[in-house]
């Protein structure tokens, strides 16, 4: 079953919060005016498993205790830990078994993988889990003072590479214009997660699957491609822009796989970097010397108009190993630093999460009418991701029902900085997150995140970056 987001039903966009502790002193922004836009991508859950929030469940966020496996049994929903000794698939073809038509009973199908050196595992129904209050507490904090999104779909069918083109183009289409879409993870070279894209040593010897508008995966292409970027009217406008990331590499270091940005060349020693003009000013990397820039340049009043914010693998929430559980704590580290700054009057910080994980969910995506047109979006929407919207004009305890997808995050930078469309998920998209925000309310007073790891521990942070192991 393949989703089409055409002109006729594309009504799914809408959400976004507010909330606070220490005062600012910089006077309010005029009415309407958002001067800073900072999109934390976390990793692979839905909010069935990550938001089982009592708090925002009797605000009447939509959140499952239970769900309905192949065989038509109820199955509890229990309580884990953020960090996991197994991961789940979460490409294309697990969609289709999850999804299931829209009876949303196929989670039991998916394929589970067990770490290396696990022990009982998997788990006796291993996707029908959400994870414990404690371990995500920050989380909770955030949506419940803010706004919390409980309709935002990811706006495709299957895991992370794709959805970073979504998240910075609007689309994950190898060329414009083209039928078909990138589908899937790149393949083909052991450990290639930290050395893909563009930069990959060879190039030939590693593919990535597209899909067609039938939803058929019958080719392959290299992990190199080249597609308009929402960068790429935010440079021709002069809007700053930032992209953090920890790895040059990684399969959620989006401009690598974009040709005009990366521009690769191969170096005397034999690897390729990128030397594009977008990715030399640009793209911020983690180093040993800098292991968190993102909070480095917010100190140092070197916040950009927009910035991407990529996690480090510990950091991303992502499923398969038990130690990658600091993510509450680094997006509440990047919340706080912004909260306690003079950016906080006039900056809206936007926490999404880039695919399901293979996590179970109970609600439907939207089935959406392709009205023949051909769409840079591809084969929307996906399952439900979980997002919560940061302002001091942030509508506060809020829960959106709008439908949303990544679509509506590109179009709310489009709207704020008016800056043209790209005329793929941000023009189909049919809001803007207008409705999570209230630019006439008495602006938020920042009150501080409480969470485990403080900034000066991922200020501090040695340890050498990682990407997924979304192999």
């Amino acid at each position: 079953m393949v989703l089409f987001c055409g002109a006729l039903l594309c009504s799914c966009l809408s959400a976004c919060g507010g909330g606070g502790s220490t005062p600012v002193t910089p006077p309010p922004p005029p009415p309407g005016k958002i001067e800073h836009i900072v999109i934390i991508f976390q990793e692979n859950r839905t909010p069935d498993n990550l938001f089982h929030d009592p708090v925002l469940i009797n605000k009447g966020a939509e959140i499952a205790s239970s769900g309905v496996n192949s065989l038509g049994q109820t199955i509890q929903l229990v309580p884990t830990t953020l960090g996991q000794n197994y991961d789940q698939s979460h490409q294309h073809d697990a969609f289709e078994q999850m999804y299931d038509n829209g009876k949303m009973d196929g989670a039991d199908l998916i394929k589970i993988t067990c770490s290396k050196g696990a022990t009982n595992c998997p788990p006796a129904n291993p996707n029908f889990m959400y994870v414990q209050a404690s371990d995500v507490q920050p989380y909770f904090d955030m949506a419940e003072q803010y706004t919390f999104a409980d309709h935002m779909f990811q706006t495709n069918q299957g895991p992370s590479f794709p959805a970073h083109q979504f998240i910075i183009g609007g689309t994950s289409e190898p060329s414009d214009p083209s039928q078909l879409f990138v589908a899937e993870n790149p393949l083909g070279i052991p450990n290639s997660s930290a050395d893909t894209g563009c930069i990959s040593q060879n190039l030939a010897l590693e593919t990535v699957a597209v899909i067609d508008q039938l939803g058929n995966e019958s080719s392959t292409i290299e992990p190199c491609f080249d597609h308009p970027s929402l960068t790429d009217n935010l440079n021709a406008a002069g809007i700053t822009w930032r992209y953090y990331a920890p790895l040059k590499g990684s399969i959620w270091t989006a401009p690598n796989a974009i040709q005009h940005m990366c521009v690769p060349v191969t170096q005397s020693d034999g690897t390729v970097d990128c030397t594009g003009s977008d990715w030399v000013n640009n793209v911020s990397l983690q180093t040993q010397q800098d292991p968190a820039p993102i909070l480095t340049e917010i100190a140092a009043g070197q916040l950009r108009q927009v910035s991407w914010v990529i996690p480090n693998g510990p950091n991303s929430d992502h499923s398969g190993d038990p130690t990658t559980t600091g993510g509450p704590s680094w997006v509440a580290s990047i919340v706080n630093a912004i909260g306690n700054s003079s950016y906080w009057s006039n900056t809206a910080i936007i926490v999404a999460w880039d695919d399901w994980g293979g996590w179970y969910d109970h609600v439907p995506p939207p089935k959406i009418v392709n009205d023949g047109t051909s769409w840079g979006s591809g084969y929307a929407y996906g399952f439900r991701v979980p997002m919560i919207v940061i302002s001091p004009y942030a509508k506060p305890a809020y829960i959106s029902k709008v439908n949303h997808d990544f679509g509506s995050i590109l179009k709310f930078i489009e709207s704020t900085f008016d800056v043209p469309a790209l005329g793929f998920a941000d023009t189909y998209a049919n809001d803007d997150l207008s409705d999570c925000f209230n630019l006439t309310q008495t602006p938020i007073v920042f009150k501080t995140i409480n969470a485990p790891l403080k900034a000066d521990f991922f200020l501090h942070d040695n340890r050498p970056p990682t990407g997924p192991d979304d192999d």
